[in-house]
């Protein structure tokens, strides 16, 4: 199961599974977002390519509008995904704490 909704500090908080069968959702929710925002991955268990390209889509429409894309609370699990496919480079990862 995957969710999305806005979380403390007006993070966008996901959890769940974020794959191709999820990124319509995904994608609807962060159209109607705004500004400069926090993905908070606390939650998530697992990023496919298909939700790589969905953060890589939300990143380059921030940054076209001046904002930026910040993901916090990624598990190791999904750090490696973005180490692996060098989005580590591209976002600003803050790993979960511990």
């Amino acid at each position: 199961m995957f969710e999305i909704g806005f979380g403390e500090k007006g993070r966008i908080e996901f959890s769940g599974r974020l794959d191709a069968a999820q990124c319509a959702k995904a994608q609807a929710f962060l159209d109607a977002a705004d500004g400069p925002a926090d993905f908070d991955f606390g939650r998530l268990e697992y990023i496919s390519s298909a939700g790589l390209g969905l953060l890589l889509k939300a990143h380059k429409r921030l940054m076209a509008g001046g904002g930026r894309l910040r993901l916090v609370n990624v598990n190791s699990h999904i750090h490696d995904i973005f180490k692996f496919s060098g989005f580590d480079q591209v976002f600003d990862v803050e790993r979960t704490p511990g």
